[in-house]
């Protein structure tokens, strides 16, 4: 509650235009924007909760649920579709037992689908906390998704 404020007397000007700053900023601080943010964002400045929740879901950029400790994104771009990434997604999908959008059970892996990566001459690509990984094979992945897993252990 008190690091959403400070960061809303970042931006003494109450501005609507400050809004898209605002809520990434508060993204980076909480890794998600809460409900609760929305409404103390709103009241700041002085805009209705529906229209920030409706600008910031326009945008994949913000996430309203905290990702899991180890966030899993799969490019489900054309080239990376083409080379295989279903398969890659299945696998990941059956080692968490989770789909797209959701968290484990522990909060240790989240996982997202998105689109292209930028990387298409070497997919299926896929990054885990922005530490990227080329040309992957179900293999490959199986043996990623073990060495994060140890990491916890």
């Amino acid at each position: 509650m008190q690091e959403i404020e400070k960061i809303l007397d970042q931006y003494p000007f109450v501005q609507r235009d400050n809004l898209i700053p605002i809520l990434q900023e508060i993204q980076n601080a909480f890794g998600y924007i809460s409900e609760e943010a929305i409404v103390k964002v709103g009241n700041y400045l002085k805009m209705p909760t529906s229209k920030i929740y409706g600008l910031a879901t326009f945008y994949n950029q913000f996430y309203f649920t905290p990702k899991g400790r180890y966030h899993i994104k799969i490019c489900n771009g054309t080239s990376c579709h083409v080379n295989g990434n279903s398969l890659i997604i299945k696998e990941i999908e059956k080692i968490l037992g989770i789909k797209d959008g959701e968290n484990t059970k522990d909060n240790g892996f989240s996982l997202e689908l998105t689109s292209c990566m930028g990387v298409c001459g070497m997919g299926p690509v896929m990054a885990i906390n922005d530490k990227y990984y080329t040309c992957l094979t179900v293999k490959k992945v199986k043996t990623i998704i073990q060495d994060y897993q140890q990491m916890d252990e």
